[in-house]
């Protein structure tokens, strides 16, 4: 597939020693997760990156890690049913709480009131205390994920979501960036003081490289959509391709064009290879980019 501008080969790659090195000691590993998050850095601030869009990918998969650490058997397409396919005065159930957090706590401002809202178990207050840690990143997220999970222990979501922030707000980013999560096994939020930093280190190595590679990907994706958009003759053709740039999926009924003009024009842009059918399903599908 050919695209219009190939962002992948501009965006900064990752140093390979970063991904090859082994690391047994907590100053080897932190060296390893800093130089990991500084490319994730350089990569966040380039003007080609989809941001929201990236945002909103990698809150799914915080969400899936989540429901799986629950022990819940609800998968990503599940989550993405659960929320695109609501109606009006569903119950997205437990999973799709899960999954309508995490996209509630990157979309809005790292700010207490917004995560509070984001997270919905602990008050706006406490979360502003929590947030005043001081520290090196890494260490201010562990501290906040310990903590949290130290006075409630089966709040993973919002320790979670907390940890993150935590991080995102001592890396000078202006949003909450899926990272923890993503990385953690289930085993590691048990953990406490030096064990849980090692793991924190260990997870976001692995959780940047794959936020990078997300990012180059959706760059490379968003630029052919952008590319295409033009051929588009629907009306309001233009606001339902803004809606696939920010959103991780689009159901047709939530596109402003009637139901058969959305499908036909959902059913375009997979022809022109702009966007992906997500669900592999004849009826109730779901697209992204």
């Amino acid at each position: 597939m050919t695209y219009a501008a190939d962002s992948f080969d501009t965006l900064p790659r990752m140093a390979p020693w970063v991904t090859s090195a082994c690391a047994e000691t907590i100053e080897d590993v932190a060296f390893l997760s800093g130089a990991a998050l500084n490319h994730l850095h350089l990569v966040l601030g380039r003007g080609d990156v989809p941001h929201a869009l990236l945002r909103e990918r990698l809150a799914l998969g915080a969400a899936e890690a989540c429901v799986a650490f629950s022990g819940r058997p609800e998968r990503a397409g599940d989550l993405r049913d659960a929320v695109h396919l609501a109606r009006p005065g569903d119950l997205p159930g437990p999973a799709g709480e899960i999954h309508q957090k995490w996209r509630g706590a990157v979309g809005g401002p790292l700010t207490p009131k917004a995560l509070h809202r984001a997270s919905g178990s602990i008050e706006a207050e406490r979360i502003a205390g929590l947030l005043d840690v001081r520290g090196s990143p890494v260490g201010r997220a562990a501290t906040v994920l310990e903590t949290v999970l130290t006075e409630a222990p089966r709040a993973d979501v919002a320790a979670l979501i907390l940890a993150d922030a935590a991080l995102a707000l001592a890396l000078g980013w202006d949003r909450l960036v899926p990272l923890l999560a993503i990385g953690l096994k289930r085993p590691d939020l048990r953990k406490r003081g030096d064990d849980l930093a090692m793991a924190c280190h260990h997870a976001l190595i692995s959780s940047a490289i794959e936020a990078g590679r997300q990012a180059a990907d959706l760059a490379r994706r968003v630029a052919h959509l952008k590319a295409v958009a033009p051929k588009l003759r629907a009306k309001k053709a233009g606001d339902a391709v803004e809606m696939f740039l920010t959103r991780d999926a689009v159901a047709p009924m939530a596109l402003p064009l009637p139901d058969r003009a959305a499908r036909r024009l959902c059913d375009r842009l997979v022809t022109l290879g702009a966007v992906r059918e997500l669900t592999g399903r004849d009826t109730f599908r779901l697209y992204g980019v």
